[in-house]
């Protein structure tokens, strides 16, 4: 039985993680997915939140948003559509960014796309959510 697994996590940009890890609580669209050494393979949607980890008995904390995931022979693959780092996260721009879309779905003008507003608000709460996690 292996006692860690090979955490990548990439976007279409950049990669933002290829670490080896002893454990790992990942956000799917069906709810956050525990994932441990040896777990079953897996392919599945990405949800939006905070991907956290620990690696070497450091605990770190990524918010990541939409894409697909991979857990296969002690290995996952995250490819998300995006993905920061709790100390790349400006706290006050994502508090701006809730303020909005809240303010923006309370009271839509004609045309809104309120799903958009929605997924604005759940990607701020993660970025926000995943920062104070890190501090």
């Amino acid at each position: 039985m292996a006692d860690t697994f090979e955490l990548l996590l990439a976007t279409p940009d950049r990669q933002v993680l290829r670490e080896t890890v002893s454990e790992a609580q990942i956000p799917s669209a069906k709810g956050y997915i525990g994932v441990l050494p040896d777990h079953a393979a897996l392919i599945g949607e990405m949800g939006t939140g905070t991907l956290s980890y620990v690696e070497g008995g450091q605990h770190g904390s990524i918010a990541v948003s939409g894409g697909w995931l991979e857990i296969r022979d002690n290995h996952v693959t995250v490819l998300a559509g995006a993905a920061e780092k709790a100390s790349e996260i400006d706290v006050g721009r994502a508090e701006l960014s809730l303020k909005r879309a809240q303010e923006r779905s309370a009271d839509p003008p004609p045309g809104t796309d309120i799903v958009r507003c929605l997924r604005a608000m759940a990607r701020a709460q993660a970025r926000i959510e995943t920062a104070r996690h890190h501090e």
